[in-house]
């Protein structure tokens, strides 16, 4: 009997209308367009506006997408996963919202929070779901409404991020294709440096607690950084050495979207060259659990079949780790992208 493996099938992503540049930015937040870039290569991000807007209206065209280009209906949909830090309320979970609002009335759902590397682990979750048999359409979401977190007198991450998200289509495969491998990695005492510090059960919200602006993001970039670098290069080695991969063998390092300095050290570490790198982080900013899906949706038409894909995210937590995909289709095939804003 052949193994099953949980193949991506069909791709979706999002951005909102609006967007913020760094020119715009910088007439109200304490930082220039030079800083920014300098320090992370983002020229502009997307904010999604509108009063009552949450991540799941950011999931719902995402979700569409995906139906529309692998031709089922939500009805046919079997479990959707999103995995976001910006849930649009404490319960339920934002997977139970959206599949109401696209009509997935088969569909359960649940929310998976590991931060920048959400999506990676929601997308070994999946995983396992197809592999062991039991499901055949799973939705995998990553996505993030980051500036509703985002303390734009913090000049330290106020540039940083943005709103948006992708998602995949999983189903069953007995050809060697999809998601081959993972290796999801943890370490606690980082927590301190990269946090909301107020909103859980820890410090439930109260006047202090806005007062102090603490229901926003802090972070240590610093350690952040160092711990990144560091971290994703170990993983994504020992993930290659595990299933026997050469450089050569790699068409496409899939990085979260962090910081392009992050991006460039790690690819160096890799000795990959830049034209396999998937870049967007100077169009949408850090979209958090977004990036991964994103960077796959805007490079959909360039993947071929067999392609060797090798993604690698770090979060708070801290938690990182690093996924190897090989690819079930040809990318220049699918002529429906959905709304794209350019």
């Amino acid at each position: 009997m052949k193994k099953i493996t949980a193949a991506i099938t069909a791709v979706g992503g999002y951005v909102p209308d609006y967007l913020l540049t760094n020119s715009e930015l910088e007439t109200f937040a304490p930082v220039s367009d030079e800083w920014i870039v300098s320090r992370s290569g983002i020229q502009e991000r997307r904010i999604l506006k509108g009063e009552g807007k949450a991540t799941s209206d950011l999931c719902v065209p995402i979700a569409e997408e995906i139906c529309r280009k692998r031709g089922i209906t939500p009805e046919e949909v079997e479990a959707i996963i999103v995995a976001t830090i910006t849930p649009d309320m404490p319960m339920p979970c934002t997977a139970n919202i959206v599949t109401d609002k696209i009509g997935a009335r088969n569909a359960w759902g649940i929310d998976v929070n590991a931060a920048c590397s959400g999506f990676l682990y929601a997308m070994d979750i999946g995983a396992r779901f197809i592999e062991s048999g039991r499901y055949k359409n799973v939705m995998v979401i990553g996505a993030d409404k980051m500036s509703a977190i985002v303390d734009y007198t913090d000049k330290v991450t106020c540039g940083i991020f943005g709103d948006g998200g992708g998602g995949v289509l999983l189903e069953p495969n007995d050809e060697g294709y999809g998601v081959l491998d993972s290796i999801l990695q943890t370490d606690g005492s980082g927590w301190k440096h990269l946090n909301v510090r107020a909103g859980g059960s820890a410090r439930p919200a109260n006047a202090d607690t806005v007062a102090e602006r603490a229901h926003y993001i802090y972070m240590n970039g610093g350690a952040v950084y160092k711990h990144a670098v560091s971290q994703l290069e170990k993983v994504a080695r020992e993930l290659m050495n595990r299933n026997h991969l050469s450089v050569a063998d790699i068409n496409w390092l899939v990085p979260h979207q962090a910081n392009k300095r992050i991006v460039d050290v790690v690819s160096q570490q890799l000795s990959l060259d830049a034209d396999k790198v998937m870049l967007n982080i100077h169009r949408y900013g850090n979209t958090s659990a977004g990036t991964l899906p994103l960077c796959i949706w805007d490079y959909e038409q360039q993947l071929k079949k067999d392609d060797k894909l090798l993604l690698v995210a770090f979060g708070a937590g801290f938690m990182w780790g690093s996924s190897y995909i090989k690819w079930a289709y040809d990318g220049n095939t699918v002529s429906e992208k959905g709304i794209r804003h350019q």
